[in-house]
């Protein structure tokens, strides 16, 4: 089962961050068709925010068609969105796991190593539709 956090220091709404949490977890091979999700009050509990916060963030997920919801039983994934999951790239994971251990060595910190792989990011998606 998916364990929901919130990074306090991250400017992403509260239900925008379970989103993303969710979708990420779905493209890793993390969640998988018939997953359960926790109970909103469970979330509510956990990172102490308000039920609607919850409860909009399943209703865009369940919107999108990646869950579904049965009265008296729970939430749970109907489709994926994972491809080649990180689970079998394993090099792939220790050689991102080495270069945040780099940066962190170097001195940047969480903002600035996204930053930096955001930009990254960005320039390799432009060289490849030019």
């Amino acid at each position: 089962m998916i364990e929901f956090y919130l990074d306090r220091h991250d400017n992403t709404s509260p239900y925008a961050q379970l989103v993303r949490q969710v979708r990420q977890s779905l493209l890793l091979g993390v969640l998988h068709v018939g997953d359960q999700l926790p109970t909103v009050k469970e979330v509510v509990r956990k990172l102490t925010i308000n039920p609607n916060t919850v409860l909009k963030a399943y209703r865009e997920l369940e919107h999108e068609g990646l869950i579904a919801s049965r009265p008296g039983v729970g939430t749970f994934v109907v489709r994926t969105l994972a491809g080649p999951t990180l689970e079998q790239h394993p090099d792939l994971r220790a050689s991102l796991a080495a270069w945040l251990f780099e940066a962190r060595a170097g001195g940047l910190d969480t903002d600035s190593i996204v930053a930096l792989f955001t930009s990254e990011l960005r320039a390799l998606h432009a060289e490849v539709r030019s």
